[in-house]
C-alpha cells in the first residue's frame, strides 16, 4: 500500500512538469487581449507586451476589447482558433470568460490571467499582477499618516468618503480590502467618520472604473451632505485608482476646492493626468505599477512555457479563482507623490518632462 501510495504522490509531483514539457515552436502566436484602450494604463500594457514579446522572437496578436464583454469573449475565441496556445487576458469581467476558455482548455492552451484574475474557470494557468492587497494597504497607511489618524479621537474625527472600482473585477476585493483593514479600526473607534455611510464595497464601487460614474456619485455626496470648503468638512476621499480619483478630483473643483484646501485624494497607476493633479496639489498620491516590470515578468512566463519550463512564481497560496489557487507572480507596488515623482517616472524614463507637461 504504501508503495503504491508513494508512486501516486511521485506522479502528482511530476504532473506540472510533464503538462509544461512539450515545447512550443516560435512561429506560434501569442494572444494578448487587454480589455481597452480608454484607460492609459491598458494602452501602456499592450504595447510593453508586445514590444517585450516581440524582442524575445514571438509573433503577438494583441487586441483591445473597448470595455465590451462580447467583444472581448470574440476577440479570444479568434484567437484560439488562429492556432495561439498561449493566452495573456486583462479580462473586463472575471467571471466572463468560463465558456470560451473551457475551449482554450480542451485544446491545451495555456492561460495567463494579466492583472485581473479570470474566475471560476479551471483554464488559467497562471496568474501576474501587482501585490494588490499591497496596493490598498499602502493607501491605507498613506491616510493614517497624513491625517494624523494615530494621536486622534472620535472627539476629533477626520471626514471621508470612499471609492472603489468596478465590482466585475475581482481586485477591488484586495485593493478595497487592504485599505480598510488599515481604516475601519478607525471607523469603529469615531475616528474616521463617514458622512454618508457608504463604505460598504458594494456602495463603493464604480463602474467600468469610470472617471464619469464616480464624478456622478461624488456630485451627489456633495449636494447630499452639503460638502464645501465653506460648508460640511471633507478632509479625504479614498479612491482605489487614478480613473475614479480624477472623477471625485472634477466634482471637487466643481464645488469650489481649491489646491489650498482640497481634501487628501489617493490614487493608483500614476496615470498622466493623476501625476498632473499631483503636481497642481489636487490629488495627494498615486500608487506606482511600472507596467514594464510587469510585462517583462509575463514575457519570461510565456518564455517559458513556450521552452517546455514551468514559470517563475513567488506566491502559490492568495489567489483562488473558485476552482483552486492560481500559481501567482506578484511584483511590489510603491507610491508616487510630488516629493518623489522625478525619482520614480522621469529619472527611470516612464514618462518625459514633456509627457506632464513640465
Amino acid at each position: 500500500m504504501k508503495k503504491i501510495i508513494a508512486v501516486l504522490l511521485a506522479g502528482l509531483m511530476l504532473a506540472p512538469s510533464v503538462f509544461a514539457a512539450k515545447k512550443i515552436s516560435k512561429k506560434t502566436p501569442i494572444g494578448v487581449s487587454m480589455p481597452t484602450k480608454d484607460l492609459q494604463r491598458w494602452n501602456q500594457d499592450g504595447a510593453n507586451m508586445k514590444a517585450q514579446l516581440e524582442k524575445a522572437g514571438y509573433k503577438v496578436d494583441l487586441q483591445y476589447a473597448a470595455n465590451d464583454i462580447p467583444t472581448q469573449v470574440s476577440q479570444v475565441e479568434n484567437m484560439i482558433t488562429n492556432g495561439c496556445k498561449v493566452l495573456v487576458i486583462a479580462a473586463i469581467d472575471g467571471s466572463s470568460l468560463s465558456n470560451v476558455l473551457e475551449t482554450a482548455r480542451k485544446k491545451k492552451v495555456q492561460v495567463i490571467a494579466y492583472d485581473r484574475l479570470i474566475m471560476d474557470s479551471k483554464a488559467v494557468s497562471y496568474y501576474a499582477t501587482f501585490d494588490n492587497y499591497k496596493v490598498g494597504t499602502i493607501q491605507g497607511d498613506y491616510l493614517v499618516e497624513k491625517l494624523g489618524l494615530k494621536s486622534r479621537s472620535s472627539s476629533d474625527p477626520v471626514y471621508m468618503e470612499f471609492f472603489t472600482g468596478d465590482p466585475g473585477d475581482n481586485n477591488i476585493n484586495f485593493f478595497f480590502g487592504g485599505a480598510m483593514d488599515v481604516l475601519k479600526p478607525y471607523l469603529d473607534k469615531g475616528v474616521i467618520v463617514c458622512p454618508s455611510g457608504q463604505t460598504a464595497k458594494a456602495q463603493a464601487a464604480t463602474l467600468n472604473w469610470s472617471t464619469e460614474e464616480a464624478q456622478k456619485r461624488m456630485e451627489n455626496l456633495i449636494t447630499a451632505n452639503k460638502y464645501g470648503p465653506k460648508a460640511s468638512k471633507l478632509d479625504a476621499v479614498y479612491c482605489s485608482n487614478d480613473s475614479t480619483a480624477n472623477g471625485v478630483t472634477n466634482a471637487l473643483l466643481s464645488a469650489g476646492y481649491t489646491a489650498d484646501n482640497f481634501p487628501i485624494i489617493t490614487g493608483q497607476d500614476c496615470d498622466i493626468i493623476a501625476v498632473k493633479n499631483m503636481l497642481k496639489g489636487t490629488q495627494a498620491m498615486s500608487i506606482f505599477k511600472d507596467t514594464r516590470t510587469l510585462a517583462e515578468k509575463v514575457v519570461g512566463m510565456v518564455d517559458a512555457i513556450m521552452q517546455g519550463k514551468e514559470p517563475e512564481i513567488n506566491d502559490r497560496k492568495t489567489y483562488n479563482n473558485g476552482t483552486g489557487i492560481i500559481p501567482s507572480y506578484l511584483c511590489d507596488p510603491v507610491f508616487a507623490t510630488v516629493d518623489n515623482y522625478k525619482e520614480l517616472l522621469l529619472d527611470s524614463g516612464y514618462y518625459t518632462k514633456a509627457d506632464l507637461g513640465l
